[in-house]
């Protein structure tokens, strides 16, 4: 026993050095977000706050890495949720966990993960917080790559669908996947040098949800496949996806035996100063979610990309904004995109930037011909990019921007937009087209090292809905750390005389380091809010808004 007493007491000091050697090389990181809102009502404007009239959301993201292991825990709080954010948030609880093994071939990952197959028209799992948009899966995922320029990746779990009380509801359904990507140039040695360059990929996805509908013959699984090339040469590139889901009849598709099909095509040339880019979708009964009585954002296991740009001036933002169509659309794009030269008589001594966007979408035609919809219940014969004279949506938009000297440059934006609000309804004192232009001017001016200030000025106008806006924005920035803003919105062109309301919104911040306080005072509008084609509605608000964010 004192042999092995003294063997210990050795033996300690060796054990604290190994551990202060491990601890070493670990590593914590991680990210906090928290929004406070402090409501008021405001009958003028249509907004209501609620019983407790304070709402928060807040998320604390920890990671921890040792070596090649690392996990991670996501804390989220809703007490009540903010406004206009999806009502099946609520409660404080662990909404996102995972452990992870990262090898030099192979990852395992268990738990909670996000991933994407290809461009997303067949399987993509993320989060977009500001939508309250979360499809996270839960169970087991493997990346593997055996040889240089292979990829291979498999899922199998359940998507999150709400976060109820503090825990995570999971999907009735469950998603099984499997993906590959090949690069044949690093693939082949031959062919490492060549400038054509060449990448192939294919996905499976499966879903399994069990049925119990004494009308309806109902899959239990439904399985989507594809595949995508990628070719690039020079200064010019192509890609395209195609997928093809198998019938799945549900709530988004009035319970129909039609497949589905996805296709997206980018073509393009770039080079200094100069990239066009000709985009082409066609999307037919592409609502692919894993548990088929569920509308709205949740639980969708694919992602329909909005083949338009994403605005981010208020009024051509948030106003007319159109969301992707799951149950059929066929879409075009042009972006081009050109500096004219520097030290030129119209460029000016530091250049001048042209941005011109062009898109439109329209209704695909739906065959009926030698239908038996009694027998088969397949409404339609769909065609990829067979689309018809019934617009849903056209975007065109031009962007000017330039430098002048080392303190000043602005910046001019035109819109023209023709929007079916019977497609994407949002707006109640409308009906079918909505045609408006819309004009911006965005100016800076540098005082000294440390001040700026900003401005811009923005104008809605269409003979439809509310009628004209006006907008006006005043930032000054004193750097590193503060800023302060007004804006105001004003929709003098509505019909209404005591509708032609002023939304005035007041905001003043502070940075340090990583960190970041923001508040915000005043009225906003109701309106819509998208991202990549994704939207949800905002209601209109009155009172005060508090975010902190920070990174360590």
């Amino acid at each position: 026993m004192k042999k092995l007493l003294s063997s210990l007491v050795l033996f300690l000091p060796f054990c604290s050095i190994a551990q202060n050697q491990i601890f070493d090389r670990a590593n914590v990181t991680g990210n906090m977000e928290t929004t406070i809102q402090y409501l008021n009502d405001d009958s003028t404007i249509g907004a209501f706050a609620p019983e407790q009239k304070a709402v928060m959301n807040s998320y604390l993201n920890v990671n921890y890495s040792l070596g090649k292991f690392r996990t991670g825990v996501r804390f989220e709080s809703y007490l009540p949720s903010i406004a206009g954010y999806p009502a099946f948030y609520s409660g404080t609880g662990i909404g996102y966990r995972f452990a992870e093994y990262s090898g030099e071939k192979i990852q395992v990952t268990m738990g909670n993960f996000f991933e994407q197959f290809g461009s997303g028209l067949i399987f993509r799992s993320y989060e977009e917080r500001a939508l309250g948009l979360d499809n996270a899966m839960d169970g087991a995922r493997i990346r593997f790559s055996p040889i240089k320029g292979m990829q291979l990746k498999g899922v199998y779990g359940r998507q999150r669908f709400n976060f109820d009380d503090g825990k995570v509801i999971l999907s009735e359904g469950v998603v099984r996947g499997f993906d590959g990507d090949v690069n044949l140039n690093d693939l082949i040695p031959s062919f490492s040098d060549s400038k054509l360059k060449v990448s192939l990929g294919g996905s499976f996805v499966s879903k399994y949800e069990s049925a119990n509908n004494d009308t309806l013959i109902i899959p239990k699984n439904v399985g989507s496949y594809g595949g995508r090339l990628s070719l690039r040469y020079s200064k010019f590139y192509i890609n395209g996806e195609y997928i093809h889901k198998e019938n799945d009849p549900s709530a988004q598709n009035n319970y129909i035996y039609n497949s589905g099909h996805g296709i997206l095509i980018n073509m393009g040339y770039s080079k200094k100063g100069l990239g066009i880019l000709l985009s082409a979708k066609s999307i037919d009964n592409l609502s692919y979610r894993s548990q088929r009585d569920v509308i709205g954002n949740q639980l969708f296991i694919n992602y329909l990309p909005a083949l338009s740009n994403q605005h981010t001036y208020n009024l051509a933002g948030t106003l007319y904004p159109y969301a992707s169509q799951p149950n059929g659309e066929v879409a075009y794009q042009l972006d081009f995109l050109y500096k004219i030269p520097k030290k030129t008589k119209i460029g000016g001594k530091y250049g001048t930037d042209l941005h011109l966007n062009v898109s439109v979408v329209t209704a695909p035609v739906q065959h009926t011909s030698n239908m038996n919809f009694n027998v088969d219940r397949i409404a339609y014969e769909g065609r990829p990019f067979d689309g018809s004279d019934s617009l849903y949506n056209f975007d065109l938009n031009f962007h000017v921007s330039r430098k002048f000297n080392k303190k000043f440059k602005a910046s001019a934006h035109y819109f023209h937009f023709v929007f079916n609000n019977e497609v994407n309804t949002v707006t109640k004192k409308a009906s079918g087209y909505i045609t408006s232009d819309i004009g911006v001017i965005d100016m800076q001016y540098k005082i000294n090292r440390k001040h700026a200030l900003r401005m811009e000025i923005q104008g809605l106008f269409t003979k439809q809905d509310r009628g004209n806006w006006a907008t006006a924005l005043l930032e000054y920035t004193i750097s590193p750390g503060w800023f302060v803003a007004v804006m105001d919105q004003w929709n003098y062109g509505n019909s209404t005389v005591k509708d032609r309301l002023h939304y005035l919104l007041g905001s003043f911040g502070y940075t340090h380091n990583s960190s970041r306080f923001m508040f915000t005072f005043g009225k906003q509008r109701e309106g819509i809010f998208c991202i990549g084609g994704v939207c949800r509605p905002v209601p209109a608000t009155n009172g005060l808004t508090f975010t902190f964010t920070t990174t360590f």
